[in-house]
């Protein structure tokens, strides 16, 4: 059986159906890609970022090494400027961790200090 003879035009024609296929399906990613990007650029805030509401502001942390009274280990004191807050922290040797001992309100004792 003999194949007709195909012109040029119909052999350029099936040649590029397979170009324009993966032209389409590489458009069409991209589609996606750029509404995913768009998405997380724009989407919703997350819960643990509230964003300008929120009710506690950014600290400013100043970290202060020491001794501590009880134990032979030393500790950490982190001090929040701007929340008037202090922490205490000591490493924990075989565990490999801090461990906190201690936290006080700043604020609240400047407040609660009697004046002479």
């Amino acid at each position: 059986m003999e194949r007709p003879v195909e012109s040029m035009q119909e052999q350029a024609a099936r040649a590029g159906e397979p170009r324009r296929r993966g032209t389409t399906a590489l458009i069409a990613a991209n589609v996606v890609l750029a509404a995913a990007l768009v998405w997380v650029e724009f989407g919703p805030v997350a819960f643990a970022q509230p964003g300008e509401t929120s009710a506690r502001p950014r600290g400013e942390y100043t970290l202060v090494g020491g001794d501590i009274q009880t134990g032979n280990s030393d500790a950490v004191y982190v001090i929040d400027s701007v929340n008037q807050e202090m922490v205490v922290l000591r490493w924990v040797d075989g565990q490999n961790i801090l461990d906190g001992i201690g936290y006080r309100d700043l604020d609240a004792d400047v407040q609660g200090r009697p004046r002479r």
